[in-house]
């Protein structure tokens, strides 16, 4: 007989049917993991990601839960942004608590714009919620995104001989490659035309920016924290050109209890082999170290 098992969870939110997949121990416990799902992705996650990792822990005595949030995978209703996700994450708690004897706390656990899902959680209100776990958060801007490609993507390309080889054999288009990159250069200045932009200022001053919007809500909480970055991944290096400018994101990641934790060789879902049982094997070290789990 094998040591876990996993089982189906059905659930409502909003009037919406969601489902979700428990991999539980054979021995309950009191601190469970919930994954919350990034970008348009269901619960299996990209190349069984969320499966592998639900399986490892559960193995290891800690149950897991990934779920459908509404209008992605199995479950019903019209789908829904990362940044409108707290009803299904609030039920999806519910759920997990209710299907799991025992279980009375869970930390939750999100990969790129489901990280940022978790951040915007109210989680400082909600008892159930033991910490927060973050793989390469998604904290987009244009004008990040545009520092980002030009120092890691064409400032390797102007250093490269062989593209300058390529470019003088007329083998890569001049008019292209620098019209690529003087319209990067003018949108990371904050200097490219944009539609709307008296009401952009307006959304802005009202509601700030993504990722000061993440950085405020994790700054209401004094739970355990983790991030895990990837080093091949343009959203993880996003992040970290984000933080080292931001003295709200430097004030959260340097509070006690907090942790950065990097994967020099992994790519954003950590698809490389052994790459998904270190972000597990992470996982359930950082909850051991924090009391969250059985060492």
């Amino acid at each position: 007989m094998s040591d876990w098992h996993d089982s189906v969870v059905m659930f409502e939110c909003a009037g919406e049917s969601l489902v979700g997949i428990v991999s539980a121990p054979l021995v309950p416990a009191e601190v469970g993991v919930l994954v919350i799902v990034g970008g348009p992705q269901y619960r299996a996650g990209a190349h069984r990601q969320f499966v592998l990792v639900a399986r490892h822990l559960a193995v290891r005595g800690i149950p897991c839960m990934r779920f459908d949030y509404r209008g992605m995978g199995d479950s019903t209703g019209p789908a829904s942004s990362f940044e409108a996700l707290n009803d299904d994450i609030d039920a999806a708690i519910g759920a997990f608590l209710k299907a799991q004897p025992g279980l009375s706390r869970v930390v939750l656990w999100g990969l790129c714009d489901g990280a940022s899902a978790v951040c915007l959680y109210p989680a400082e209100t909600d008892r159930r919620v033991a910490g927060s776990l973050l793989l390469n958060p998604w904290v987009h801007t244009e004008a990040g995104e545009a520092k980002v490609f030009l120092k890691h993507y064409y400032l390797q390309r102007l250093t490269d001989p062989a593209f300058w080889k390529k470019l003088l054999g007329g083998k890569v288009s001049v008019l292209s490659s620098f019209g690529s990159l003087f319209s990067l250069l003018k949108v990371a200045g904050g200097s490219a035309d944009k539609p709307s932009a008296a009401a952009a200022v307006q959304v802005e001053e009202a509601t700030g920016s993504l990722p000061e919007r993440m950085a405020k809500g994790l700054a209401r909480r004094d739970d355990p924290l983790a991030v895990l970055l990837s080093g091949r991944d343009y959203v993880a290096r996003e992040f970290d050109q984000m933080q080292a400018s931001s003295a709200e994101w430097r004030a959260v990641l340097g509070r006690q209890g907090v942790e950065v934790l990097h994967f020099p060789e992994a790519d954003h879902t950590f698809s490389g082999v052994g790459e998904c049982d270190a972000v597990a094997e992470a996982t359930l070290k950082w909850m051991q170290a924090n009391g969250l789990a059985r060492v």
